[in-house]
């Protein structure tokens, strides 16, 4: 029969093969959650070769595109990230650091003998309980122009608080939601286009009608 693993593979099996992949997932998840929140910390990466070029940053969908991962439940947690990265441009360090979490409690439950198949239906009745609480606590604004306008200026500030440019979050707060506006409900964030140009401060940026 001709072998399907190579010479230098190791096959793992059984409750080493679902360690390894908790520890594994558990690790990425450790890796990005000190970049979480207004108050996270930046990650200075350095990449290899003939460049050797030096990213400082705290975004979660930068960080774990720069890792070169082997262990497959690791590399889930990095596709989670960018899926929420694709589909909604925000949250990619949240839904790491949520799905680590679940991750680890699940260790707990299965060395406490219960069967993966329940922990996965707990997970899911928890999944739609958090979803039904939310829905109830939604209110919509959209006709209330200033209270709508209000609340995605705090929604910008507070992600622009953990970003370099924090010092001048409320003016970068104005142009974004100046420019969200402008697209009048569209989710297309291709039609809204950055310009850079070297040279002057970040408070030189500015907002251009297209």
């Amino acid at each position: 029969m001709e072998r399907v693993l190579k010479d230098d593979a190791i096959q793992e099996k059984g409750e080493r093969a679902r360690m390894a992949s908790f520890v594994g997932a558990m690790a990425i998840a450790d890796l990005v959650k000190s970049t979480l929140g207004p108050k996270g910390m930046d990650k200075i990466l350095q990449s290899t070769g003939r460049g050797r070029s030096v990213t400082v940053t705290n975004d979660g969908a930068t960080i774990l595109k720069s890792l070169h991962i082997d262990n497959p439940a690791a590399k889930v947690l990095v596709d989670i990230s960018k899926v929420q990265d694709d589909e909604v441009g925000d949250g990619t360090t949240s839904v790491v650091v949520l799905a680590g979490e679940l991750l680890r409690e699940a260790e707990k439950l299965v060395n406490m003998k219960i069967h993966p198949m329940t922990i996965i239906a707990g997970y899911r009745m928890a999944a739609e309980c958090a979803r039904n609480a939310l829905l109830q606590k939604t209110m919509d604004n959209k006709d209330n122009t200033d209270k709508f306008r209000s609340d995605l200026m705090n929604i910008a500030m507070t992600t622009l608080s953990s970003k370099i440019l924090s010092q001048d979050k409320e003016y970068f707060a104005e142009l974004a939601v100046d420019a969200v506006l402008r697209l009048k409900g569209s989710t297309n964030l291709e039609s809204i286009q950055i310009l850079k140009k070297p040279g002057g401060s970040l408070k030189d940026s500015f907002l251009d009608e297209g």
